[in-house]
């Protein structure tokens, strides 16, 4: 008996630290956890990460936080994660395509002293 407390007291220990990269359903985020795993030939060490689903019973984590997760009951087939707390709340990822088609923001004016550069003639 004391080997099956001993095996729920790790599990309740278990808790992973990832970045919100999916907020799809109600009360659904998604996790990406990296781990680094040593390359049993190489000895180098290379970034794995894993996609997890897991509950978020008040959607309060937005796409980029990093949260922690701990192993909870199954709730659906994918979902065995509940969200513990969020540790920093983060913005959206930027979207380059989106970046690079907006116009280009104003020159900054030139310092003090010095003449500002002189405008193109759009006649000639």
């Amino acid at each position: 008996m004391t080997n099956v407390s001993q095996n729920v007291e790790q599990k309740r220990q278990t808790r992973w630290t990832g970045t919100v990269v999916s907020v799809g359903g109600d009360k659904t985020i998604r996790v990406a956890v990296t781990n680094l795993v040593k390359h049993p030939r190489y000895s180098k060490y290379m970034r794995r990460q894993t996609k997890v689903a897991a509950h978020d019973p008040e959607n309060s984590a937005k796409l980029g936080d990093v949260v922690e997760i701990v192993p909870c009951r199954r709730m659906s087939k994918t979902k065995s994660w509940r969200l513990d707390k969020i540790i920093r709340s983060g913005g959206a990822p930027v979207d380059v395509a989106a970046v690079a088609a907006a116009p280009e923001l104003p020159t900054k004016a030139a310092p003090a002293g010095e003449a500002a550069p002189a405008e193109p003639n759009p006649q000639g």
